[in-house]
């Protein structure tokens, strides 16, 4: 009985150990992944991007998401498109499913000129957001494809909020015909009180109906936009020239 009562307590004892080891290794990796997204935010605010990535590399282990978003954006903004690519297919099925992620990888696509995956990543997505719809709009916009942003947004189910609105805008001002115009007079008819103090917003608008020709309209906001910037006061200097 007490040999069993030995064991026992030896047996817990051991349990108790290798808990406690596992919580200690837990802590370090949560340190350490801390520490190296600091060290890589610092590398891209730099704009050391080569650098950022090698330690990324390095350090693929302990990396989070939040780790992997930034060495993605590392490879958006140095063009490096096949280490983006890389890193796509070293990913879990978690770290694909998170939506910051998934509008990061859509933004290297569509920078590389690569419609097709970008589309096929978003259609994919599940619960898509406005961050996935304004990355999915920005990328078509600057393909030249504008008019597959108002087959998106017939599409959508979730309110614009204000980014993907201002996006909408400026797609709208992009191509300017019967549909766009008819889009973006409705947009902006139901456009949110909250969002009519927004300078961003408001800039986006006016760029808008000035490319409808709509300069009335235009000045009218011009002079209701309490927060006017120097993108404001361009914006209707510009229009006067279209």
């Amino acid at each position: 009985m007490l040999l069993f009562k030995i064991n026992s307590y030896s047996i817990y004892r051991f349990q108790r150990l290798v808990s406690l080891y596992q919580k200690n290794n837990e802590i370090l990796s949560i340190s350490s992944s801390m520490k190296l997204n600091a060290a890589l935010k610092k590398l891209l605010d730099s704009k050391q991007y080569k650098e950022a990535l090698d330690l990324f590399d390095q350090k693929f282990e302990i990396c989070t998401d939040f780790t992997i978003n930034m060495a993605i954006k590392a490879c958006t903004m140095s063009n490096d498109y096949k280490r983006g690519f890389n890193i796509q297919k070293k990913l879990s099925s978690n770290s694909l499913n998170n939506p910051f992620i998934q509008a990061s990888l859509i933004r290297l696509y569509m920078q590389y000129g690569d419609v097709d995956s970008a589309t096929r990543l978003f259609s994919s997505t599940a619960n898509k957001s406005n961050y996935i719809y304004t990355a999915m709009f920005k990328g078509l916009i600057s393909n030249n494809m504008a008019e597959k942003v108002f087959d998106l947004l017939d599409e959508m189910k979730i309110k614009p909020d204000s980014f993907t609105l201002a996006i909408l805008f400026k797609a709208c001002a992009e191509l300017a015909n019967d549909r766009a115009i008819k889009i973006g007079r409705k947009l902006l008819d139901e456009m949110p009180e909250n969002y009519r103090n927004n300078v961003v917003v408001l800039n986006s608008a006016m760029h808008m109906l000035m490319k409808f020709g709509d300069i009335q309209s235009a000045e009218r906001i011009f002079r209701s936009n309490k927060k006017k910037d120097i993108i404001t006061y361009n914006a209707i200097i510009k229009g006067n020239t279209y």
